[in-house]
């Protein structure tokens, strides 16, 4: 049963469901009607961040996971897509010293004419923190401190919409489309999320650390809800077979921002910087492809001198066969 339980937490779905019918195919050349067949390979973490001016000279505790690669095989012919992955082997890193961690991704996304529509939901449940004190405040002979029940969360969905109708992600990530000469335009990214933190009912910052539980310091969790705009720039290219292509965006959000403790929830309204960023680079032929992508999503938290800062990124380097039509 606990195996179960783990290889469903960390099963991976993604279906696309549209596809634009407006290409420019001096700009783009599909490929929706052959069969394609792909396999990937990578990995997603999702470190966190909390700074403060702590007693006892400590400024910051970092918070991270334990990596575990996974391996994608996924088909895509028409309008249907279909992706599952499984993880591969355990976590990299010796769990004795650097915990178990165990993830959850699910997403779904489609492209409709000049917007690309993305929902996506991820979970780690497991971190460690390097015990590197200086004043050796926590004696624990300088092992890592291990939080088998640390989680954090993030649920989005998100919309952009590209001035250039040229610009599509399907060719972006290369799998049913790829580009053909240079597609540059900016973008419109509105989002909504909802993210956080939690230690199953127990401190999340080091005992030694929290001088009243009834602060920020003593939270449980740390969570927020926000809503905003961002707008970006995107560009492509591709030479000779050879293609990249990157979005990056910056901008603000609104933000409904709470943190628990033991005795009590408060909660505060702000506003709070958002970037992301995501870049594909690889070869592509009509016959087969091959690509590294790397996606970078942060989300921010403040509380006056407190401040929560998580970052959810992957790598993946995915490889495919387009089949000649009959």
């Amino acid at each position: 049963m606990k195996n179960l339980r783990n290889s469903l937490f960390v099963f991976f779905f993604s279906v696309n469901l549209f596809w634009s019918q407006h290409l420019d195919t001096n700009y783009i050349e599909t490929f929706k009607d052959k069969l394609v067949l792909y396999a990937d390979l990578g990995f997603s973490s999702a470190p966190f961040q909390l700074k403060h001016t702590f007693e006892n000279g400590v400024g910051e505790l970092n918070f991270k996971n334990n990596i575990r690669p996974n391996l994608g095989l996924g088909f895509s012919y028409k309008w249907l897509a279909l992706r599952l992955s499984f993880p591969i082997v355990n976590n990299l890193m010796d769990v004795s010293r650097y915990g178990n961690t165990a993830y959850l991704n699910f997403g779904l996304n489609f492209s409709v004419k000049k917007f690309f529509f993305d929902i996506d939901f991820k979970g780690a449940r497991g971190y460690w923190l390097k015990n590197d004190f200086e004043n050796d405040f926590i004696v624990n002979d300088g092992e890592n401190l291990i939080f088998n029940n640390l989680r954090a969360i993030n649920f989005s969905a998100s919309s952009w919409y590209f001035k250039n109708k040229n610009f599509n992600m399907n060719a972006f990530y290369g799998k049913k489309a790829h580009y053909k000469k240079q597609v540059h335009t900016w973008s419109i990214k509105g989002t909504m999320n909802f993210f956080g933190v939690g230690n199953n009912g127990n401190l999340i910052i080091l005992d030694e650390l929290v001088t009243d539980a009834t602060s920020k310091l003593g939270g449980v969790t740390f969570s927020a809800y926000d809503i905003g705009v961002i707008p970006g720039y995107a560009y492509a290219n591709r030479i000779k077979n050879w293609q990249f292509s990157a979005l990056l965006g910056f901008g603000a959000v609104v933000q409904s921002k709470f943190y628990t403790t033991k005795y009590n929830t408060r909660g505060f309204l702000g506003i709070a910087p958002r970037y992301d960023f995501r870049m594909s680079l690889g070869y592509s032929s009509p016959s087969f492809f091959m690509f590294f992508v790397t996606e970078l999503d942060n989300k921010s938290i403040q509380f006056t001198d407190l401040v929560y800062r998580q970052y959810y990124y992957s790598l993946r380097l995915t490889g495919g066969y387009r089949f000649r039509k009959k």
